[in-house]
């Protein structure tokens, strides 16, 4: 049985999605971006700070949904620009600093609002 995932922790959902949604094994977020529950857009800071806003949003995606970073399989990371891999990488690491999951990053030709970068993820329940 399909559950929807909210949250006032995270950015509220522009469009016809849900911040995530899952059943009783797996979740699957939206793709988070850095922007504060508040609305406040950070497109203009460095991508390493936009990493961890983006990665702040998962994780009050996640505690909505009874989760953590530690069920997370699977990370998808959009970045708007390559060449900030290593600066988006090292944020992210130090998010997952032990067993990190699965992940692949991809450069998009543009992301929403004009952001760096994209994080969603798919998450186990059991």
């Amino acid at each position: 049985m399909k559950r929807i995932i909210q949250t006032d922790d995270a950015p509220a959902a522009v469009g016809a999605y849900s911040q995530a949604a899952g059943n009783d094994s797996l979740l699957f977020t939206a793709g988070q971006i850095p922007m504060t529950a508040d609305g406040e857009l950070l497109d203009d800071e460095p991508i390493a700070t936009q990493t961890e806003q983006a990665l702040y949003n998962l994780d009050a995606v996640l505690d909505e949904a009874d989760a953590s970073s530690a069920d997370i399989l699977k990370v998808t990371v959009f970045l708007e620009d390559i060449g900030d891999f290593d600066a988006m990488n090292e944020a992210y690491a130090d998010y997952f600093d032990d067993e990190p999951p699965a992940r692949s990053a991809v450069e998009v030709a543009a992301l929403p609002k004009g952001v760096g970068v994209e994080i969603e993820a798919v998450a186990s329940l059991e």
